[in-house]
């Protein structure tokens, strides 16, 4: 599995920004190939105040099928969305997806706890 994910920073303008968001967020959910999608609100960081107030996660099957859904109709049309953004009010990243529920890590010999 792969995601998708668009980091929203803190805005001057939030009410704007927040209507350019859930417009996204509704042509998001009209992409094809979309397995799911995390909406988190930000609410900080261990260290304080957070850069990021929205972050979204949309999660697919594979790098292939991510591709071709922001290629899509829909997927312009939510990308051609962001782009009513001010720059540099988000970042983007791509990533391969490793789950594993109960279940811990090996720390390597040298390492301690």
């Amino acid at each position: 599995m792969v995601k998708f994910t668009i980091l929203f920073r803190n805005a001057v303008n939030t009410e704007r920004n927040e209507h350019v968001y859930q417009d996204f967020l509704a042509l998001i959910e009209r992409m094809p190939d979309v397995q799911r999608r995390q909406a988190n609100t930000v609410l900080g960081s261990p260290f304080g105040d957070s850069p990021y107030y929205r972050v979204l996660e949309v999660y697919f099957n594979d790098f292939d099928a991510l591709n071709a859904s922001l290629r899509s109709p829909a997927g312009q049309e939510a990308g051609g969305e962001l782009q009513r953004l001010p720059p540099g009010s988000f970042e983007m990243y791509f990533a391969d997806v490793y789950e594993e529920t109960g279940s811990k890590t090996e720390i390597h010999a040298g390492f301690s706890t």
